[in-house]
């Protein structure tokens, strides 16, 4: 590959043309983490119902159906299945993002937005009591087509 799919070969941005694709099955699974104070972590984890980890979850879910309003050049697709696991680790959370459809292009952009704005979420809802965060690791997992 030693062209970028949404440049022209004069240099000019571009959408893909997938019209002549063949509509397939597609899932894609991506991941992030937010690495965090040990007590931080412990804090998330004992809430009575999760709403910090539930908020997160579902800012993931309405960030994949809104891909393409975020990434300018991302084509609109009619997703079937969005699924945001959230774990929390000893010092992190962990993040695991998968998205499905039946469509011409990839569901991958889709994934790696709900675990990016789910990590992001996790990172404000927690933000007061912990400065130091940072969200990592952010990146795909699997890509399928069938």
């Amino acid at each position: 590959m030693n062209e970028l799919s949404h440049v022209s070969e004069s240099g000019e941005i571009r959408m893909v043309d997938v019209g002549d694709k063949a509509m397939s099955r597609r899932r894609a699974v991506a991941s992030a983490r937010v690495r965090m104070l040990p007590q931080t972590a412990r804090r998330l984890r004992e809430l009575p119902k999760g709403d910090a980890l539930t908020t997160a979850q579902l800012a993931g879910i309405m960030a994949a159906k809104r891909t393409s309003e975020l990434i300018p050049l991302c084509h609109p697709l009619p997703l079937s299945h969005i699924e945001v696991l959230i774990q929390v680790e000893d010092d992190a959370v962990e993040i695991v993002a998968s998205a499905e459809t039946t469509a011409q292009t990839g569901v991958e952009m889709e994934a790696l937005v709900a675990a990016s704005v789910a990590a992001l979420t996790v990172y404000d809802m927690a933000k007061a009591v912990d400065k130091g965060m940072i969200v990592e690791d952010v990146k795909l997992l699997e890509k399928a087509k069938s």
